[in-house]
């Protein structure tokens, strides 16, 4: 079991940056693929950009450039750089934690963090 929590999120002029981060509890990371993804309100959850554990990293098309996801074993955290934020980038960011071992299929989400974009 992962317990994930976000936090970073908050209220940011547009063409301003926020971190966001995840901590996760109760198993280490390392073996997990992680990932960022949004939900804006009426709209369906999307993937923003995941990273493997051996540290590839894939963006959706409309954050590329700006974005960037990182990952800490050390910390068990995982980090969403946004910069350059626009008000489209406003929703619920969710940190996401998956692995397959055999049949099985690992997948755990936080509770989620706000981000609002406006000036």
């Amino acid at each position: 079991q992962v317990q994930l929590v976000e936090s970073g999120g908050g209220l940011v002029q547009p063409g301003g940056s926020l971190r966001l981060s995840c901590a996760a509890a109760g198993s280490i990371i390392s073996t997990y693929a992680m990932g960022w993804y949004r939900q804006a309100p009426g709209k369906q959850r999307e993937l923003v950009a995941t990273i493997t554990s051996g540290g590839s990293t894939n963006y959706a098309d409309s954050v590329k450039g700006r974005f960037t996801i990182s990952r800490d074993n050390g910390k068990n955290t995982v980090y969403l750089q946004m910069n350059s934020l626009e008000p489209e980038d406003t929703a619920v960011y969710y940190c996401n934690a998956g692995r397959v071992v055999g049949r099985t299929t690992y997948n755990y989400w936080g509770q989620g963090t706000q981000v609002t974009v406006s000036s």
